[in-house]
């Protein structure tokens, strides 16, 4: 296998994901740069959630490669993703209701440690706290009495709190109110312009995603059926058909 070279953040080369034999993605070839939101489109069970997951570290590699800043990432341990500078925020949140905000996020923080350790901690808070204002605001609460919005925000802000350059975004709209979900993207757009983080956004709300997305992938039936630039994937027929529900 012949890797391209790039200068792109995040790199997938003739990707294959899935579990044992089971292929969810095959041979898929996508980029994020510095500075962008891509969109990761799909319907339901195309395999966004397993994608994600392998980049991060959670499922091994079927075929092909990741690399994270030029580095192949395949077979690293999860843990070890996070200390070169991807975290993943999960479909779902799986944060810990029973703590408080502010531990959930210093939870987040874990790949901190060593010299200097309380100061760069005490910056990822403030990082967090400026783009979140409400979490700030509740964090002595626990976070299983936040509202389905602000538990979606404390997610995003846990896996800011490692400092990562590049952020995936795992269906961060499912089971929010439409009102809940552009409030949340106005604050991923908010993020993008406060913050050096990159974010690749696996969506099923497309309308939602492309609103903040510089460029998107759209998969169906485990391959890419195509991609471009936020507004070319709105303005395109399958798109419009399949996952905002009209064409022209």
């Amino acid at each position: 296998m012949s890797l391209t070279i790039t200068n792109s953040l995040l790199t997938t080369n003739d990707l294959s994901v899935g579990y044992g034999l089971s292929v969810v993605v095959k041979d898929l070839n996508l980029h994020l740069d510095r500075g962008e939101v891509v969109a990761l489109l799909g319907t339901n069970g195309m395999g966004k959630t397993t994608l994600m997951s392998t980049i991060a570290g959670l499922i091994p590699v079927l075929n092909g490669a990741i690399q994270l800043k030029g580095e192949i990432i395949n077979g690293l341990a999860a843990e070890d993703v996070v200390a070169r500078g991807l975290a993943l925020v999960p479909q779902g949140k799986l944060l810990f209701p029973s703590l408080t905000v502010a531990d959930n996020l210093r939870l987040g923080a874990y790949r901190l440690g060593g010299k200097g350790e309380r100061q760069r901690v005490d910056h990822a808070f403030e990082t967090v706290f400026r783009i979140f204002p409400v979490l700030k605001e509740k964090r002595k609460q626990r976070a299983g009495t936040l509202s389905g919005g602000q538990q979606q925000m404390l997610a995003v802000g846990r896996g800011l709190m490692s400092c990562p350059d590049v952020l995936l975004l795992d269906e961060p709209s499912t089971g929010l109110a439409p009102f809940v979900v552009l409030e949340l993207m106005d604050t991923l757009a908010k993020l993008i312009e406060e913050t050096a983080v990159s974010i690749l956004l696996a969506e099923q709300n497309a309308e939602a995603a492309l609103r903040i997305a510089h460029r998107g992938y759209v998969l169906g039936g485990g391959r890419l059926m195509t991609e471009g630039s936020a507004q070319q994937l709105a303005e395109s027929d399958i798109v419009k058909l399949v996952y905002l529900g009209k064409i022209t």
